[in-house]
């Protein structure tokens, strides 16, 4: 299974459509319980500046805004291409207590509906492997950006020490699709058999050093890199240059 130059954000909503259930659950079964931790230090990045307006790209269910409105008490919007995944976000929402402070929207990153300088801050999570131009897209989110406001980032990624790339090339070959059947069913073990495949394939084409480099071009500065869980994961994080 790989995604798509031609369509990456259809391949998207057919894989991730029938997901929302389950999704944060299995979310954290299949990282091995580091998704949390992960996005906690993502947003770590970002409540420091104490943002009023902050967009969350690739929101999912909504748990990055819901934690960044409790976290923060900024105004957060979330965006996502898959309406199944709003619908039940639009539902945590709503038992969290933020629907005051949160509200979704479906779109593509790549063509956000908001004007320019929308935005005190900006997060995505697992969002560049899904779009075609990977370079363009960052360029889209600096545009909703004001000056000086701050981004970050949370994706999957593949570990540079050997030893444990082996042990990772083993789990997400064997173990992850299996975990995804026994706690999710045929949909996860779908999801399962694909990401493995998936990162590496974005890693081979889009090095860490290259999506540093994209962010800089795209227009932010200070960009910093911190690996997480062995390699297993990557955070990211910039500001939008000033004006």
């Amino acid at each position: 299974m790989r995604t798509t130059a031609a369509d990456p954000n259809r391949f998207a909503q057919q894989l991730f459509e029938p997901l929302p259930r389950r999704y944060d659950l299995l979310e954290a079964v299949l990282s091995l319980g580091q998704n949390e931790r992960w996005r906690r230090e993502m947003v770590s990045h970002v409540d420091r500046f104490q943002p009023a307006r902050v967009l969350d790209i690739a929101t999912g269910t909504a748990g990055v805004a819901i934690a960044m409105a409790r976290r923060i008490g900024a105004e957060v919007t979330g965006l996502d291409i898959t309406p199944a995944m709003l619908l039940t976000g639009r539902d945590r929402i709503s038992r969290a207590g933020v629907a005051d402070r949160v509200q979704l929207v479906a779109g593509r990153a790549e063509q956000l509906p908001f004007p320019d300088a929308t935005f005190d801050a900006l997060t995505f999570t697992y969002l560049l492997r899904y779009v075609a131009d990977p370079a363009a897209t960052l360029c889209e989110l600096a545009r909703v950006l004001r000056p000086g406001a701050p981004i970050a980032s949370l994706e999957f990624a593949v570990p540079e020490n050997s030893f444990w790339r082996a042990w990772w090339w083993v789990y997400t070959r064997g173990l992850l699709p299996v975990g995804g059947l026994i706690a999710g069913g045929r949909s996860w073990a779908r999801v399962g058999q694909f990401l493995g495949p998936n990162i590496e394939e974005h890693y081979r084409r889009y090095p860490v050093e290259w999506t540093v480099r994209a962010f800089e071009t795209a227009g932010f500065v200070d960009v910093g890199v911190r690996r997480m869980s062995l390699g297993g994961g990557v955070v990211m994080w910039a500001r939008r240059r000033d004006a």
